[in-house]
C-alpha cells in the first residue's frame, strides 16, 4: 500500500497513513497560501464518522490492515464507472485457483413513446479476463486470488450491471458508462447567451400568495425573453422544506434536494381548482384572504404565513375529484418516481403526525414496522404529499416550456444545493449513505475568516459506492426533468468536502475525498440524457487541476467579477476569462452590486461581529478594491468622469460581456438597483437571510407586473443585448 508520508509532531504516522488510505487529507492549503496540518483529534473523529475505528493506536493498526483486506473480501467492486470509449480493468476476487465467469447485462433501451408492462430484457455480454497476475492474499484464513477483467471500450452509455459467479458464489455490481464530455447546446457552442439570476421567492406578483411561485417563474421567463432578450433564468434551489411551520428559510438547507417545495405551487393553476364547488372555492378564497397583501409588503418574506394558507387551500383542491385521465397521470408519476417519492411523502406525513414532539426511535428507521403501520394508517396524507409533487412537477414543466416557446435558448436553470437538513427527509431516507457525527462546511477564507459550518451531513463516499450511486442518480434525474441547465453549488464537493466533527469549530475540520470520476461522470450522463447544460460553482479554495478537469468534461465554471484577479491583484482583463464559464458581476452571498460598491458588505459584517480584523482596515481594503475597479473601467473607456451608481453597474456588466464566457448572468437585484444582500454567510438569526423581497434602490417592492417597466432594468438589458451582439475582445 502506497500512502503519502506526512510526519508531524502531533499526529502519529500510522494515523496519517490510515487517514490517507480512506481519503482523509492530513493537511490542506489555506486561502492565504499556507499549508496547515489537521489535528489528530480531527482525523480520529472523521475516520470514526466513516466507520473506521481509530480511537487508539491498537485500533489504528487493525484498521490499517483492514483497509487492504476489505477490498479482497469483495468478489466485485461495488460500482465500476468508465468513460465511453475507454477500456477499464477491474479486480474480481475468488478462492485462489477457482474458475470465475464474469459478464455484463446492459440497461434496457425503451422505445420512444412506448411503455411495455413486460419485464425488461437485458442484453448479456461476456467480459474478458486480462492476463495480469497478482499474488494471492490470505484473508480471514483463506487464500484469495485476484483475477482482472476488462470493460471493453465499445460499451454503450448507461446504467448496466456486472455479474460474476464462481463455485456457487455470485455477485453483482453497478456498471456506469458515462460520456467523455458533455457537449454545449447549439445556441451556446459558437455564440454566447445571457440571462437573469434571481431568488424566485423574492419575485412576487399581485397573484402570489406572499411568495414568488412557479407561475411567476413562467411569467418571468416569458417577459425576460420578450422584453429583455434573455436566454435563461437561473433560480435558487426550489428544493423541499419542512411540510409544517416553521419553515427553514434557506433554500440551501432543504429537507430534500430531490423534491420540490410545494410552497412554490400556484393554487389557481391546478386544474381541479377550476372545477371546485362554490363551497370549496370559498374555502380557497378564505385561505388566501389573510395573506392577500403580503406580496406588496416590503418587510421580510413570511414563508410560514404563506405556506399555512396555501396548504389549507391545496388540501381542499386535493380532495376534489380528478378525471380518469388526470388520475392515471398522477398514478403514472407516482409509479415513475417510485420508492424515493413514497419515502419522501412518508417523512412529510410523519413530520405532520409527530408535530413538535420528539420522534420515537422506531420512527427514525424508514424500514421499521412502526413506520409501515403509520404509512398504512395515514395513507391519505402520504398520497397528499405525493400529489403535491405531481402538481409542482406539472407547473415546472409549464415554466420550462413557456421559456423555450418564448424564445429562450436555455430556459430555466435550476440550482442544486450542496447538501440537506440534518433532520430532513433525505437524511431520514438515506441515513445509510450519509455520514453521522459530522457536518459539511468550509475552512476560513477571505470573506468568512472564521470558516463556515453548513450543518449538513455529507455523503459517505464508500456507502454511496455500495449503493451504486443510485441516490445521487435519482436526485439528478428529478432536478433535471424540466431544466435547460443546472448550476451545481460548490461543485468542488464532488471532489472533496470539508468535514467538521461534532461541535468543533468550522476551522477544525478536514477534507475528505470523493470519487470525482464517478460523481462527475454520472452528472454528465444524466445531464446529457436530459439535454441540459451543467455549470459548476467552482469558487473558493480548490486544487488547480480541478478547473481543468471540469472543463475537459464539458462542465462550465463560475467567474465572479470581484473574485477574478490579475497580476498584482488588479481586476482580471476580460479577455483572460475562461470560455467555459458563467460570468457574473456578483453572487447571492454578496450584496447586490450597488451595495458592494458602497462597501455595505463590510458595514454589515461589522454590525454582525463577523470581522476578525479591525473594521477600519477591512473597510480600507474594500475601498481600495472599489477604486481599483473604477480606475480599471475608466482605463478601458467604459465610464467617464464622476460616473453615477447606475453607470458603474452597467459598465461592470459591459466588462463581463467583453469576456469570452459562454454564459453571462445578470442579477435581477442589480437590474432594479437593489442594495440589500439576500444572505450573509456565517449568520443564522442575526440577519433576515433569504427573506428579502425584490426591491429598488429605496427598498420599495418591485412586483413582477412592474418589473419590465423598470427603467434601470430596461437600460441594463439594452446594454447586455448590444454588448453581446459584438464578439468579445
Amino acid at each position: 500500500m502506497s500512502v503519502p508520508q506526512h510526519v508531524t509532531a502531533d499526529v502519529p504516522e500510522p494515523l496519517v497513513q490510515l487517514a490517507a488510505a480512506h481519503g482523509v487529507a492530513p493537511d490542506f492549503w489555506g486561502f492565504d497560501g499556507t499549508q496547515r496540518q489537521v489535528s489528530a483529534q480531527t482525523l480520529v473523529a472523521v475516520l470514526e464518522a466513516l466507520g473506521v475505528p481509530a480511537s487508539s493506536p491498537e485500533k489504528v493498526a487493525v484498521s490499517l490492515e483492514h483497509s487492504v483486506d476489505d477490498e479482497w473480501r469483495q468478489m466485485l467492486p461495488p460500482t465500476v464507472v468508465v468513460r465511453q470509449g475507454d477500456e477499464l480493468r477491474f479486480p474480481v476476487h475468488v478462492a485462489d485457483g477457482a474458475p470465475v465467469e464474469v459478464w455484463a447485462e446492459l440497461e434496457p433501451v425503451e422505445q420512444p413513446g412506448y411503455r411495455s408492462t413486460a419485464p425488461a430484457v437485458r442484453e448479456r455480454r461476456a467480459l474478458t479476463q486480462v492476463d495480469a497476475y497478482v499474488e494471492p492474499r490470505t484473508v480471514d484464513g483463506r487464500a484469495i486470488g485476484r483475477a482482472t477483467f476488462a470493460v471493453p471500450a465499445g460499451m454503450p452509455l448507461g446504467w448496466h450491471e456486472i455479474h460474476a459467479t464462481s463455485e456457487g458464489t455470485q455477485a453483482r455490481a453497478t456498471l456506469v458508462v458515462t460520456p467523455q464530455r458533455l457537449e454545449l447546446p447549439d445556441a451556446v457552442r459558437e455564440g454566447r447567451a445571457w440571462g437573469l439570476m434571481t431568488q424566485l421567492y423574492s419575485v412576487r406578483s399581485r397573484a402570489s400568495w406572499g411568495v414568488g411561485d412557479l407561475a411567476d417563474l413562467a411569467d418571468l421567463a416569458w417577459l425576460g425573453a420578450h422584453r429583455a432578450g434573455a436566454d435563461f433564468v437561473l433560480v435558487n434551489p426550489l428544493a423541499a422544506a419542512e411540510p409544517r411551520t416553521p419553515m427553514t428559510p434557506s433554500p440551501y438547507l432543504p429537507t430534500s434536494r430531490r423534491f420540490v417545495n410545494p410552497l412554490y405551487i400556484r393554487v389557481e393553476d391546478v386544474r381541479e381548482t377550476g372545477y371546485l364547488s362554490a363551497a370549496d372555492r370559498s374555502l380557497v378564497e378564505w385561505a388566501f384572504d389573510p395573506i392577500r397583501d403580503l406580496s406588496s409588503d416590503a418587510g421580510p418574506i413570511d414563508r410560514d404565513a404563506a405556506w399555512e394558507a396555501k396548504k389549507a387551500a391545496l388540501e381542499v383542491v386535493f380532495a376534489a375529484p380528478r378525471s380518469t385521465a388526470r388520475q392515471a397521470a398522477f398514478d403514472a408519476f407516482r409509479a415513475e418516481q417510485g420508492k424515493g417519492l413514497e419515502d419522501f411523502a412518508t417523512w412529510c406525513m410523519l413530520a405532520d403526525h409527530f408535530g413538535d414532539r420528539d420522534w420515537p426511535p422506531q420512527a427514525l428507521d424508514p424500514a421499521s414496522p412502526a413506520v409501515a403501520a403509520l404509512r398504512e394508517q395515514l395513507d391519505d396524507q402520504v398520497e397528499f404529499y405525493c400529489w403535491l409533487q405531481w402538481v409542482a412537477d406539472e407547473q415546472l414543466e409549464v415554466a420550462q416550456r413557456t421559456a423555450l416557446d418564448a424564445g429562450m435558448s436555455i430556459g430555466i436553470m435550476h440550482d442544486l444545493a450542496v447538501g440537506v437538513h440534518p433532520h430532513g427527509a433525505d437524511a431520514w431516507a438515506h441515513h445509510d449513505v450519509l455520514a453521522g457525527g459530522v457536518t459539511v462546511g468550509a475552512p476560513p477564507d477571505m470573506y468568512n475568516q472564521q470558516g463556515q459550518n453548513w450543518s449538513q451531513p455529507p455523503w459517505d463516499p464508500r456507502a454511496l459506492a455500495r449503493a451504486g450511486y443510485a441516490p445521487f442518480r435519482d436526485l439528478l434525474r428529478t432536478v433535471l426533468r424540466h431544466a435547460g441547465a443546472i448550476r451545481v453549488d460548490h461543485v468542488i464537493g464532488l471532489f472533496r468536502l470539508w468535514w467538521i466533527p461534532g461541535a468543533a469549530r468550522a476551522d477544525a475540520g478536514a477534507y475528505v475525498r470523493y470519487d470525482h470520476e464517478a460523481l462527475v461522470g454520472i452528472l454528465c450522463l444524466e445531464a446529457q440524457r436530459a439535454g441540459a447544460m451543467v455549470i459548476g460553482e467552482d469558487l473558493g479554495v480548490y486544487e488547480p487541476w480541478v478547473r481543468d478537469y471540469l472543463a475537459e468534461r464539458g462542465i462550465l465554471g463560475t467567474s465572479v467579477l470581484w473574485f477574478e484577479k490579475g497580476e498584482g491583484g488588479r481586476p482580471l482583463a476580460p479577455e483572460a476569462y475562461r470560455r467555459l464559464a458563467l460570468a457574473t458581476v456578483t453572487t447571492h452571498d454578496l450584496p447586490p452590486t450597488a451595495g458592494y460598491l458602497a462597501g455595505e458588505h463590510v458595514d454589515l459584517r461589522e454590525r454582525l461581529g463577523l470581522l476578525t480584523e479591525p473594521a477600519a482596515q477591512v473597510r480600507q481594503v474594500a475601498r481600495a478594491e472599489r477604486d481599483g475597479m473604477v480606475t480599471f473601467l475608466a482605463e478601458r473607456g467604459l465610464i467617464g468622469d464622476d460616473p453615477s451608481e447606475r453607470e458603474l453597474v452597467e459598465a461592470l456588466h459591459v466588462l463581463i460581456a467583453q469576456t469570452p464566457a459562454a454564459l453571462i448572468g445578470v442579477s435581477l437585484a442589480d437590474a432594479v438597483g437593489e442594495r440589500r444582500t439576500q444572505n450573509q454567510p456565517g449568520t443564522d438569526q442575526e440577519y433576515p437571510n433569504w427573506k428579502v423581497p425584490l426591491g429598488d434602490s429605496s427598498g420599495n417592492v418591485v412586483l413582477l407586473e412592474d418589473l419590465f417597466d423598470n427603467a434601470r432594468l430596461l437600460s441594463l438589458a439594452k446594454v447586455m443585448r448590444e454588448s453581446l451582439s459584438s464578439p468579445p475582445r
